[in-house]
């Protein structure tokens, strides 16, 4: 394997300082970390980022994870092992990555029950973590990163 190119945040610093910025907003706004940590992996296995699937398995260890749940993300409406705010995040990034799947891409009872659990600075919160998570696959599923290719300290996500 090889990548087609350096990440465009590697070959454009600058935009690294607000890339941190954006993620440091997203996880101030009430959402637990680990509760972004799982998003980040999910979103990343929709869009079929190996990269980002690395760094949010890694990321999820760093933050006591365990591995029962970091295996069960990919099917977590079938599995027993995450609370309802959680599985409500989990549906919001889920339809707000795969906005082109259905006529109405976040249905009112997936925005519902995402509200139920989460007042609207975390909503916002979540939903900016989502956008940079898309953000993340984008640059790197196009420029095929290579999992494990770069190293944790200047990773291409800022994070």
């Amino acid at each position: 394997m090889k990548a087609r190119m350096k990440n465009p945040a590697m070959l454009m610093p600058e935009i690294i300082q607000p890339i941190h910025a954006l993620l440091g907003t997203a996880k101030k706004s009430g959402v637990p970390a680990r509760t972004l940590e799982l998003v980040h992996l999910r979103v990343s296995q929709i869009n079929g980022c190996g990269f980002c699937v690395d760094v949010g398995a890694r990321d999820l260890k760093k933050v006591g994870e365990t591995d029962e749940r970091m295996f069960a993300v990919a099917a977590w409406r079938e599995t027993p092992y995450f609370t309802d705010a959680e599985r409500a995040a989990l549906a919001l990034a889920e339809a707000a990555t795969r906005l082109s799947d259905r006529a109405d891409p976040v249905p009112d009872d997936v925005w519902e029950e995402a509200a139920r659990h989460y007042d609207e600075r975390a909503l916002a919160g979540l939903i900016l973590h989502v956008a940079l998570v898309n953000c993340f696959n984008r640059f790197n599923v196009t420029t095929r990163q290579i999992a494990g290719s770069v190293k944790w300290e200047a990773r291409a996500d800022g994070r």
